[in-house]
């Protein structure tokens, strides 16, 4: 058996090597700090290009609840298809603990860890978010600091990995979550996070789940140059979330449908135009971080709707992420690894597909 008291000087030594190649937290960092390139954020924004969300699997309760755990093959019919960046949605309030420091759980980092590396080993962008965080909803200043105190966790633990991933702060702020409180709390995560990560693009949005109207009530420090605005669109709400099980009464908008007249894409068109010339005059790129349409909706309703989103996004210059790849609203089934091929081409044309894979 090995007494250290009788060769002190081996077991010091032995003990700064082992301990030198560990984190503070006992983890092992990827590699040392390096500097991430800064990249201008609307050529990151350019780059986030076509995306998807990975919906319902790491920002359910506990991965699988809801139907869907995540594998390899997933993140490779993604990138097959033309998918440029992978949104992953993340409940880490579900997975650290309720007093400071609120570690997170090891094997749960573990797990975002696999997920990340799975798109980033495929030349894919990620956002990381912080998804279905409700007591930030609904008591934000008493999660404030356990919120801050996840992200000063996460932040460090990715502050290696390339400049392809990007950071979320949070979901869809809204409830008591309200317009001056968001402002005030995002400059202290921002300036949290620019400890470890002082040039990594971060996404953030406005209040009223990133609602577009709420954009000019949305506050960021003018200092901070590598910041990118997401916004999130489901309208017409009654359409989009027609018998949707989680919205009250939604079972009453069953059948209403989208045509895709004049006055129908109007109506789409003003929304997404007033946004970008918030864009415009803040100097903000912009990201829409969500659409979609619940299974729900009749096939060619859904097809129009999306694909006119898709293009009108594009048009002024906004990067897009579909909710979702798999469940509700999804694009690919996973049971019979097989695409809804109609919605799959109304996001990504095959012809324009073709040469974005060149």
């Amino acid at each position: 058996m090995f007494a250290p008291n009788r060769y002190p000087l081996l077991f010091l030594t032995v003990f700064v090597l082992v301990v030198g190649s560990l984190g503070c937290d006992g983890s092992t960092p990827t590699e040392p700090d390096r500097d991430i390139p800064d990249v201008d954020p609307f050529e990151m924004n350019a780059r986030l290009a076509r995306g998807v969300n990975f919906g319902n699997a790491l920002e359910a309760p506990r991965e699988g609840e809801w139907g869907i755990t995540l594998d390899a093959r997933q993140f490779q019919r993604a990138k097959e298809a033309g998918f440029n960046t992978i949104r992953l949605p993340v409940r880490w309030s579900n997975h650290a603990s309720s007093t400071a420091p609120y570690t997170i759980d090891a094997s749960f980092f573990n797990r975002v860890d696999w997920a990340i590396n799975q798109a980033l080993s495929r030349d894919m962008n990620v956002i990381l978010n912080v998804h279905h965080y409700e007591e930030m909803a609904s008591n934000p200043r008493d999660h404030r600091d356990r919120w801050l105190g996840l992200w000063k966790q996460i932040a460090e633990h990715y502050r290696n990995y390339d400049e392809n991933l990007l950071f979320e702060l949070l979901n869809e702020p809204n409830n008591q979550l309200t317009a001056s409180l968001w402002n005030e709390f995002l400059d202290a995560c921002i300036q949290e996070i620019r400890l470890t990560n002082p040039t990594r693009n971060l996404i953030v949005g406005p209040v009223f789940w990133n609602n577009t109207n709420s954009l000019p009530q949305l506050q960021l420090p003018a200092d901070d140059d590598n910041l990118i605005v997401t916004i999130h669109f489901y309208e017409p709400f009654m359409f989009t979330h027609q018998g949707a099980e989680w919205v009250n009464g939604a079972d009453a908008w069953l059948g209403t449908q989208w045509f895709g007249t004049t006055q129908d894409q109007a109506f789409v068109t003003n929304i997404l135009e007033r946004a970008a010339a918030w864009g415009t005059t803040n100097n903000r790129p912009l990201f829409l971080g969500e659409f979609g349409a619940y299974s729900q909706a009749d096939m060619f309703s859904r097809v129009r709707w999306t694909d006119y989103v898709a293009r009108e996004a594009e048009r002024l210059g906004m990067s897009w992420s579909y909710w979702e790849f798999m469940s509700g609203f999804g694009i690919y089934n996973i049971s019979n690894d097989s695409w809804n091929e109609a919605l799959r081409d109304a996001l990504l044309p095959p012809a324009t597909t073709a040469v974005a894979k060149r």
